[in-house]
């Protein structure tokens, strides 16, 4: 048993304890609840109150009688009886459900299963994936709600569906019905909960509780969903949302009384009032919290080290149940709640003795070994004995023999374990000797300026009694890199630093000047000295020191773009040198020829020629003519020169209709014959 203290209220986790191994024998058992003595106080309220893996879904009877568990693997239902403190009955199913009234179970794959005292009576099936139901005791229907807009009614007394009710959502995920007025109320996908009266089988009310819940401060990514709902007594109704809000509404207005945020941003799982002290019971996957109803205040929460999956209420008294993503399911006993049951009395008694004590499991008598450390102790032939149990990707063994394997196959562990004491004491001792300082191999002038800027700042902080040193960047091991890779080096001749020294220059002379100053008002302090007068002189030194820097960041820029100059003479330069030096290559184009170089020689002299000059040319090759007309005047005539390419093309189209006037026909003979007759031959005639 577990006790923790929450805002001064006790909570008795009755299910903490050492935990038996599945696969230990009864008789193992047997013998460790003799031996050990914390397995001897272990407190098994009901017997074996457990799962196979996972509980979904647990419930309580009206009477109080018998607890129902839902869970896996393999899906099944578990029965147990208050009154005999042990399992009444189990019985398995085709797929995981959730238990409701008079043993209805709403399976995953659509089905609908009823049982009665003997097992399996019913099943049928609905037309669409159901996530909850409820029963409407007056009318003995059972609504299901589901991935549909529709609610459908299976009547009981009747045997069959009747009228399903229409929506206008696209999903519902809960729903609950009033035990005073049988009011029906669903909660759906997009954030709202609609109210229908069975009698009438109409809508009789929304609420838009996605628009509600969302408060100053309040951070929601999605919309928020309904994923629990509520009632208590005839007015009160408590809506839980995807989004880790609780909404308690009055049925008779539209905005919620109060909403409480569990800060967690999961889905409400769980909703449960408790009348006596008018607290609500919240749970999502993490945690369950108590809080009064009308103020908000928290009463106490209990926080279970694997995650809620439901929480049930025994009614009228200070316990309650969980089932979890774990084998077993907690029980919790709060005794400002209320009484413990009569069926476990005694609990009133054990509660006043116990102590906070934190329980260990049975699992450190056992070592929990892989098969590469059997291989490394030569255990590997014990595979498949009695003395390795499986368990995971390991096996357990029992610890004594461990440690007596261990000590066999390495027995100089303690000489290895002191040497690597001694070594370490030798390294703290070492650490508390004068420590020479020395430069790193990469950025020495930066290390360097570091450390006199630690020194002066040093020296400034032990003048001061409540000042503390700040943190050297070269015992930072953030930084440390840098003076160790070489890629980190500064390049003093780059354009950036050349531009930025100036500055950084002028920052670290200001910041000197600013030590020796704060020294200085530091020792007047002390001396309780007056400030001395010549404030503004400091000013005026500020601002030449300034005009100063902006002249030889100017100067660094000069110099820049001189020295780029030069770089591009000197790159034009040798670019002249390596093409002078190169043989030039020309390329022919297609469709001409190549003569000589003597061609251009040619060209250049006739464009230097003049006009008289070129027109004898052209007279003499035939490409002008020139002759006189009757008036006086003279007549020039010019016929282009035409290019090799040009030629072939005409040569070629020449070629082409010669070629087509040899393959041509006469059509001589198609010509019609003269004196075919005369005057009524009514189509008489030779053709």
């Amino acid at each position: 048993m577990q006790i923790s203290s929450i805002n001064d209220v006790k909570i008795y986790n009755l299910s903490h304890g050492k935990s038996l191994p599945e696969w230990l024998s009864d008789r193992k058992k047997r013998q460790l609840q003799k031996k050990d003595v914390d397995i001897q106080r272990r407190i098994e309220l009901i017997q074996d109150f457990e799962m196979p893996t996972v509980c979904t879904s647990i419930k309580v009877s009206k009477d109080g009688q018998y607890i129902l568990a839902a869970g896996t693997y393999k899906p099944r239902i578990r029965c147990y009886d208050t009154y005999q403190l042990s399992l009444k009955f189990e019985r398995c199913l085709d797929s995981e459900g959730m238990y409701s009234h008079n043993l209805v179970f709403l399976h995953c794959d659509r089905y609908v299963e009823f049982h009665s005292q003997h097992g399996h009576y019913y099943k049928t099936r609905i037309p669409k994936f159901g996530r909850d139901f409820s029963y409407h005791y007056p009318s003995c229907d059972l609504y299901f709600v589901g991935s549909g807009s529709e609610v459908y009614r299976l009547n009981l007394e009747q045997g069959r569906f009747l009228n399903s009710l229409q929506t206008d959502a696209v999903e519902h995920n809960v729903c609950d019905i009033n035990p005073v007025h049988q009011l029906f109320a669903t909660g759906t996908s997009e954030g709202r909960v609609e109210c229908w009266d069975p009698r009438v089988r109409n809508r009789v009310g929304l609420l838009d509780c996605a628009l509600s819940s969302v408060t100053e401060g309040t951070e929601v990514q999605v919309l928020p969903s309904i994923s629990a709902l509520k009632f208590n007594g005839s007015l009160t109704m408590a809506v839980g949302t995807t989004t880790g809000q609780v909404l308690l509404y009055d049925l008779r207005s539209s905005q919620p009384l109060l909403v409480k945020d569990h800060f967690y941003n999961l889905p409400i799982k769980s909703l449960n009032f408790h009348d006596p002290l008018d607290l609500v019971v919240s749970a999502d996957a993490k945690i369950i919290k108590m809080w009064n109803k009308d103020s908000g205040k928290v009463f106490s929460s209990i926080q279970p080290q694997t995650n809620i999956n439901d929480v049930c209420m025994y009614p009228k008294s200070g316990m309650l149940f969980t089932a979890n993503e774990d084998p077993k399911m907690n029980t919790f006993y709060i005794p400002a709640l209320g009484p413990a049951p009569r069926w476990c009395s005694f609990l009133d008694n054990l509660t006043e003795e116990l102590e906070e004590s934190p329980e260990s499991t049975v699992y450190d008598d056992y070592k929990f070994v892989t098969r590469k450390d059997l291989e490394y102790l030569g255990l590997s032939h014990l595979v498949g004995s009695s003395l390795l149990r499986a368990y995971m990707h390991g096996f357990f063994m029992d610890i004594r023999l461990y440690h007596k394997v261990k000590s066999m196959a390495n027995p100089f562990a303690y000489e290895e374990y002191r040497k690597d004491k001694i070594r370490q004491k030798i390294e703290e001792s070492r650490t508390q000797r004068v420590q020479l300082t020395k430069l790193p191999k990469v950025n020495k002038e930066l290390a360097l300026k570091l450390m006199e800027e630690g020194d002066d700042e040093a020296e400034l902080v032990s003048r001061k009694k409540k000042g503390k040193a700040v943190p050297s960047i070269l015992g930072d091991d953030r930084f440390k890199v840098m003076f160790e890779n070489p890629d980190y080096q500064v390049d003093e001749q780059s354009e950036e630093f050349r531009l930025l020294n100036p500055i950084v220059s002028k920052v670290g002379q200001k910041r000197k000047k600013k030590l020796r100053v704060l020294s200085q008002q530091a020792a007047a302090e002390a001396e309780e000295e007056e400030e001395p007068e010549g404030r503004a002189s400091s000013e005026e030194e500020s601002s030449d020191d300034d005009k100063s820097w902006v002249e030889e960041v100017r100067e660094q820029r000069r110099l820049l773009r001189q020295e780029d100059r030069e770089r591009r003479i000197q790159a034009r330069k040798e670019a002249d040198r390596n093409t002078s030096s190169q043989p030039q290559f020309y390329q022919i184009k297609a469709g001409e020829e190549f003569r000589s170089f003597n061609d251009m020689a040619r060209k250049q002299k006739l464009q230097k020629a003049s006009l008289e000059e070129r027109l004898k040319l052209e007279e003499n090759s035939g490409i002008s003519n020139m002759a006189d007309t009757a008036v006086g005047s003279k007549q020039l005539t010019f016929t282009l020169k035409k290019s090799e390419q040009q030629k072939k093309q005409q040569q070629a189209e020449r070629d082409h209709h010669a070629e087509r006037k040899k393959l041509r026909r006469s059509a001589g003979h198609l010509s019609s014959a003269r004196g075919r007759g005369r005057g009524r031959g009514r189509g008489r005639g030779r053709f």
